[in-house]
């Protein structure tokens, strides 16, 4: 799951939503999918599209029988403290 989720890229800063700390919870049982990610901040331009790309993502590993929700949650708030390390050089905060 996690290989799937690390494919999908925020276009804005160039770095994968699980490197960036985006996504707060998957959970996947027989019949749907679930996924609660975050973003960067409320006002970020391109949610719908990394939102539609978790979905895609989540569907190519789970397939096309489970229902698959992609929720956008603001609690707790995105904190760059949850960045990896990987994402941290690539933004040279390292």
């Amino acid at each position: 799951m996690a290989k799937a989720l690390a494919r999908v890229v925020d276009p804005e800063m160039a770095i994968g939503i699980v490197d960036l700390g985006l996504v707060y919870e998957v959970r996947i049982d027989e019949r749907s999918a679930l996924a609660r990610i975050t973003m960067t901040t409320p006002a970020c331009p391109v949610t719908e599209l990394i939102v539609e790309e978790t979905r895609e993502a989540l569907g190519t590993v789970v397939g096309p029988e489970r229902d698959i929700v992609v929720e956008v949650v603001w609690d707790p708030p995105w904190d760059p403290e949850r960045m990896s390390e990987r994402a941290r050089s690539a933004m040279g905060w390292d």
